[in-house]
């Protein structure tokens, strides 16, 4: 049943891309493809201060970010553990970042975007990555991302019970331009050499 979950959800996922109005990133070598997907946004949620004293407020232009998850399911298929996958997820996302910065860098509207937003469950070790979590405050929003990633839960740990999937709440991750451009602009020059 979960394979034919994974194939339906390939197969939807041009649609799903071209509705969204994602931006794939462009990728510095032919080995490695990035795993964001993004759009420029306008930020609809509560205020935040990230720890680089930059104030996050409602109608900031904010990068989304968005994991290609069905690329991600297929691609750890053949892991047996979370950990395993945890590890997968974290390395991806850490390679990836060089080649957001330099998008940022390279954007038209660079000067008005202030940083970066993402939703995720994943957000176990993202500080090592830079970025900052807070809870979502709106319950009826929290609720609605809670089915997208309920499903993504589910046919990545198919033994999870419904229970632990339940308990894994989405919430906002944050990294100011700032941050990202003083943390990864560097590597993405030494990774496309």
């Amino acid at each position: 049943m979960r394979n034919y979950f994974v194939y339906a959800w390939t197969m939807l996922d041009p649609f799903y891309y071209r509705i969204t109005r994602l931006t794939y990133i462009p990728h510095y070598n032919e080995q490695f493809k990035n795993i964001f997907r993004v759009r420029l946004t306008s930020y609809k949620g509560a205020p935040f201060t990230l720890s680089d004293e930059t104030k996050i407020n409602k109608h900031d232009t904010l990068v989304k970010i968005h994991l290609h998850n069905i690329r991600l399911l297929n691609e750890m298929n053949s892991f047996q553990t979370d950990i395993q996958k945890a590890r997968y997820v974290y390395k991806i996302v850490q390679q990836s970042l060089p080649g957001l910065a330099n998008y940022i860098q390279s954007h038209s509207k660079k000067e008005q975007i202030k940083g970066i937003v993402g939703i995720t469950t994943l957000n176990k070790g993202c500080d090592r990555l830079g970025f900052e979590s807070f809870d979502i405050t709106n319950s009826f929003y929290k609720w609605w991302k809670m089915i997208p990633f309920f499903s993504i839960n589910l046919l990545s740990t198919p033994n999870a019970s419904f229970s632990s999937v339940k308990k894994k709440k989405p919430k906002y991750i944050f990294m100011s331009k700032d941050s990202l451009l003083h943390s990864y602009k560097e590597k993405f020059a030494k990774l496309s050499l």
